[in-house]
């Protein structure tokens, strides 16, 4: 499994309490698998706070002042500070046994990830439109097993989501644009300058 983790790569703490790479590594001692998308959200808040106590977690946050049907995964609240966190869990078909106490795992497989890299560039574009106070920052997280996804790409052949890559290092800002515009709902407009960065979660 690898984590993604922009924006923006000198994110130190959530909530101004809780250390990053304390809450990862929390969660990697944890749970080296995840059932689903909500399981991950759930056990990310359990991490958060057992490295700062003093901050508070609330899960499917409604945004105000924005389209009724938006929601925040994940608000963490601390005393001098929030974060605004979005995740995506994106699997590869696997089963089997992980954990301690051992604990199966059935992940069905995706196979889309095309589709995964646009919806999580989507994920950032909202994070910057919900980050609009100065007391708060955001995190853009993507759990996965598929390596097409933190892997840069090899081949020369033109793809429809050239512009969406997030392996490692590259850095991701302005206008992106689906098969070069051909889709504009795809169209990603992104108003900061965010380098990705792959870990490993076990």
């Amino acid at each position: 499994m690898a984590t993604q983790i922009p924006p923006p790569t000198t994110l130190k703490t959530i909530a101004g309490s809780a250390a990053l790479d304390e809450v990862l590594a929390c969660l990697r001692a944890r749970r080296p698998v995840f059932h689903s998308e909500a399981d991950l959200q759930h056990s990310f808040a359990l991490a958060v706070g057992e490295v700062a106590p003093e901050v508070r977690c609330r899960l499917e946050v409604p945004v105000r002042g924005s389209n009724a049907s938006e929601y925040l995964d994940l608000l963490c609240l601390g005393p001098v500070g929030r974060t605004a966190i979005e995740f995506k869990y994106v699997t590869r078909q696997w089963s089997g046994t992980a954990g301690t106490p051992p604990e199966q795992y059935a992940l069905r497989g995706h196979n889309a990830p095309d589709v995964a890299r646009r919806d999580f560039l989507r994920d950032i574009e909202r994070l910057e439109r919900f980050c609009n106070r100065e007391d708060q920052n955001g995190l853009a997280l993507l759990v996965t097993n598929e390596a097409a996804l933190w892997r840069p790409r090899q081949r020369k052949m033109p793809t429809r989501d050239k512009e969406f890559r997030i392996h490692h290092g590259r850095e991701l800002s302005g206008t992106l644009l689906w098969a070069g515009g051909s889709f504009p709902d795809n169209t990603r407009v992104l108003r900061g300058a965010y380098t990705l960065a792959w870990r490993p979660c076990t």
